[in-house]
């Protein structure tokens, strides 16, 4: 009996610039069974903590996606890029080299609690009935709405300028990349996300994931036991 059929958890360290899926499709060829999926998309650029569910545990993956997430990582200041992230070119250039504590601290205030953030036009949310992503990318004018998240913790733990090191506890529907948008757009000089990773799902932390080999290697063992 195939033990992946039975249904498990894979904690897993998304390699960069691997999609979500190259991690599933990897995974569901080595599990040998088609059931396979994960608990909340990593974007390319972004590392850390996915939640891969087989067999009958993928009953569990709306569970897992309704967690609270922890992120760390870098936003760039003194520019925008259209995607919010790295996967377009910066522009809009801005001096940001007076930007002190005060004013960072200050913006800080303004991302805790309850709050309304538009998705980036460059998502895979549905507009009209197709991906917002293929419209931008048509050139098309889009205007998203904004959705109610919650920020549980925010903080900058570094100051480099023009780098920001940042950690945040968030609910589900937070994008990452809006909010380095929109921190920016509070420091008046803009900002994009320059490095992402996801440190924690609920209960589940990064320090538990296995890397890309390790995953594959613990696999084959459970299917040689067959259990």
């Amino acid at each position: 009996m195939n033990p992946f059929e039975q249904g498990e958890v894979l904690l897993i360290n998304k390699p960069l610039y691997w999609t979500s899926f190259d991690v599933i499709r990897k995974i569901r060829s080595l599990v040998k069974t088609k059931k396979v999926g994960h608990a909340g998309t990593l974007d390319p650029l972004a590392t850390g903590l996915l939640i891969v569910c087989t067999g009958k545990f993928t009953k569990r993956i709306n569970e897992f996606m309704a967690s609270e997430k922890e992120y760390t990582g870098t936003f760039t200041l003194g520019a925008t890029t259209p995607t919010y992230d790295l996967e377009s070119k910066p522009e809009n250039f801005k001096d940001c080299s007076a930007i002190g504590k005060e004013a960072i601290d200050n913006a800080i205030k303004q991302f805790s609690g309850e709050i309304l953030q538009a998705p980036p036009i460059h998502s895979a949310i549905k507009k009209d009935g197709k991906r917002a992503y293929e419209l931008a990318r048509q050139g098309k004018e889009i205007k998203l709405e904004a959705r109610k998240i919650s920020i549980k913790e925010f903080e900058i733990t570094a100051i480099e300028l023009p780098l920001l090191s940042f950690r945040t506890v968030c609910s589900t529907g937070t994008y990452i990349r809006s909010l380095a948008n929109d921190f920016g757009n509070a420091l008046g000089c803009g900002a994009y996300l320059s490095r992402l990773c996801r440190t924690r799902i609920g209960e589940f932390s990064l320090q538990q994931a296995l890397t890309m080999e390790e995953a594959e290697r613990f696999i084959m063992r459970k299917l040689e036991r067959g259990a």
